[in-house]
């Protein structure tokens, strides 16, 4: 699924739900389009009133360094983005997780 093996969708889903503050997961960019490349990054984007730039880098930590995943994760905070045409891919073309 996306390019990513279930083990890696597990730890994915149970960093995300190691923070509360988080209410939703948005998988977007070429893994979600499905052009993706094998050593292409995880486009991440979560939603949620009480994320700030403290918990966006601290998931990232997480994925890459406590779960040992295999990828580069890119992780964002929906209620930052200022480009309207990255909210209007995430919201058309992200896959919920």
């Amino acid at each position: 699924m996306y390019g990513l093996t279930e083990q890696d969708m597990k730890w994915i889903k149970e960093a995300v739900m190691k923070l509360p503050e988080i209410q939703e997961t948005i998988l977007f960019g070429s893994r979600a389009i499905g052009n993706y490349k094998t050593a292409s990054d995880v486009d991440l984007c979560i939603k949620g009133e009480k994320i700030n730039s403290q918990i966006v880098l601290f998931l990232r930590e997480l994925l890459e360094e406590e779960y040992s995943l295999p990828y580069f994760f890119d992780v964002i905070h929906y209620e930052k983005i200022t480009n309207e045409e990255l909210k209007k891919h995430i919201d058309e073309k992200g896959k919920r997780l």
